[in-house]
């Protein structure tokens, strides 16, 4: 039985990571800072072949806030990043899992970890 996990750490580059924020009006297109941001967190995913590995995987978001003030929902962060980690390694979000993590004042900062779920 395997239960493999990698972790990353990603910047917070604020509200257009929201699924509420990262399209232009009309739905059609991403903001072009949150492709390069989604092509990061890809690159990082990339060479750890999560494509190999038994499913679902679950993806946690945790984050690192300035304030609660510019503290987004982190579910709402959730298309974003399962739609990088799709695009990069074919796995469908489908096959993935989504949990909120902590959160916590500081620095800004995304910890996202992803893990074979345990059967």
């Amino acid at each position: 039985m395997s239960n493999r996990k990698i972790e990353f750490m990603m910047p917070y580059i604020g509200k257009v990571l929201s699924v509420n924020h990262y399209k232009h009006a009309g739905g059609q297109y991403t903001k072009k800072e949150v492709l390069a941001w989604m092509e990061e967190l890809g690159w990082l995913i990339k060479g750890s072949h999560i494509e190999e590995w038994d499913l679902p995987l679950e993806v946690r978001c945790d984050g690192t806030f300035k304030d609660k003030r510019n503290q987004p929902d982190l579910s709402n962060l959730s298309k974003v990043i399962l739609d990088a980690i799709e695009e990069t390694t074919g796995v469908n979000d489908r096959d993935m899992r989504w949990r909120d993590g902590d959160v916590n004042y500081g620095e800004p900062g995304l910890l996202i970890t992803i893990k074979e779920l345990l059967k």
